[in-house]
This record gives C-alpha cells, sequence and structure tokens, in this order.
C-alpha cells in the first residue's frame, strides 16, 4: 500500500512539474525513494530488533528525505524570525519527544502510534528544512548569519541525546533487551552503536551546508554583496 502511495506520488509530481529543472525533478524523486526505503524497506521491520536500525530510519526520514523533497518542490522566500524559530522546535522537539522512553515503548508496542511517530519525524524534518531551503540570497544578505546559527543550534540537542545513549552505561529502552539479536551485538553495544551514529551523521549533515554557508559568507563576493545590500 505504501509502494503505491508512492508511487502515484511520484507520477503525478511528473505529470505536474514536467517543466522543473532536472536537479529538481531528481532531488524530489530522491527523497520519495528514501521515504519508501526508511519505512517501505526491511528497515521499517528491523527497527523493533536493534535500536540503530529505528535510528537510521529516523535519520532518513528527517534528514535525507525532507530536505530532498523540498529541493523538488519548494520555490525561494523570505523566512522570518519567529517562523524560523518554530521550524526549530518543532525539528527539535520531535526528535527529543519520541526518544523519551515512555512515548518510544508506545510506538515500539503499537503499529497505529508507530505510523503516527514515522509521520511525525518527516513532517518535522520538512518544517525544520524549510527555513534553510527557501531562504533567498537575497535575505541571507540582510540575516547572513542566520542560516549556520539555526544549523549550529540543531546540533545541540542531537548531541546531548545521543551522548546519553552512549555513555549511559545501561539500555534505555527495554523492548531491546528481550528482542532477537542480531549481527552479535548486545542490547547496550546496539544502543552505543545507535548514539554514536546519531552523533556523527547529525553533526556532518548539520554542520556541512553551515560550514559552506560561512565560508560564503566571508568570501569577498559575499562581504561586498552585504555592502552593496547595506548601502
Amino acid at each position: 500500500m505504501l509502494t503505491l502511495a508512492l508511487a502515484a506520488i511520484a507520477v503525478v509530481y511528473l505529470w505536474r512539474c514536467r517543466q522543473l529543472p532536472g536537479s529538481r525533478v531528481a532531488a524530489f524523486l530522491g527523497g520519495i525513494a528514501t521515504v519508501w526505503l526508511a519505512i517501505g524497506s526491511p528497515i521499517a521491520t528491523l527497527d523493533h530488533e536493534l535500536l540503530t536500525f529505528h535510528m537510521v530510519k529516523h535519520l532518513l526520514l528527517m534528514t535525507v528525505a525532507a530536505p530532498l523533497i523540498l529541493m523538488g518542490t519548494t520555490h525561494s522566500r523570505s523566512c522570518s524570525g519567529r517562523w524560523m524559530a518554530l521550524c526549530w522546535l518543532a525539528g527539535t522537539c520531535t526528535v527529543i519527544g519520541w526518544y523519551i522512553p515512555a512515548t518510544f515503548q508506545l510506538a515500539l508496542g503499537s503499529q497505529a502510534w508507530h505510523n503516527v511517530e514515522n509521520a511525525s519525524f518527516l513532517l518535522a524534518g520538512l518544517l525544520f528544512w524549510l527555513p534553510i531551503v527557501e531562504t533567498r540570497a537575497a535575505e541571507a544578505t540582510h540575516r547572513p548569519w542566520s542560516a549556520p546559527v539555526y544549523l549550529f543550534l540543531a546540533t545541540m540537542p542531537c548531541d546531548v541525546l545521543s551522548a546519553f545513549l552512549v555513555f549511559c552505561g545501561r539500555v534505555v529502552y527495554p523492548s531491546y533487551l528481550t528482542a532477537p539479536r542480531r549481527f552479535s551485538l548486545s542490547p547496550l553495544e546496539d544502543q552505543e552503536f545507535a548514539g554514536a551514529l546519531m552523533w556523527v551523521a547529525v553533526t556532518f549533515i548539520y554542520l556541512a551546508p553551515a560550514t559552506l554557508i560561512t565560508l560564503r559568507i566571508l568570501s569577498p563576493r559575499g562581504e561586498h554583496s552585504h555592502l552593496r545590500v547595506s548601502a
């Protein structure tokens, strides 16, 4: 059912947006394919057995599928500071909220809540990346540091969560204590690996574009552009 739905979305997109540049079409289709990989492939079943696969699914939805879909659908426009704050909170609260043991266990024990969890990660990812993808070059000269600061601050809650999973020394989610063992990983080793994966992936995915934007701001061309707008 999910595969058919995603295929239908892709067909409608190709029909409605056939005049778009190939790069945007490829980005959107890549995002749809990533959604299927996260919740329609075997990863979707293995996340009940290993926290690592659960983490991979969330990373795919929020940090890969969401920005790719936006790059294939959005147009440049301005984003207010209040709007950026709301998008930041949506992404952060979704990640922290679903990794609270009570809500995490709820999603593992109920398919309906599991579907809600998946949908909320994709939606939160779309909201989180919206200010970055939609920010116009002209606006970047008015508030040049908003995007790098936005991305840098987003790494901090994720780093705290991942560090806790790596160093707490106990299994946080009881369901994985009785789950089938794969790849010779103990529940604690699985949790530590999942935390480390989140730590590395989020740091790279968020800070890489922040670094590129910062370099563009600090380049002579960026400085001259900023001076012209100020004048």
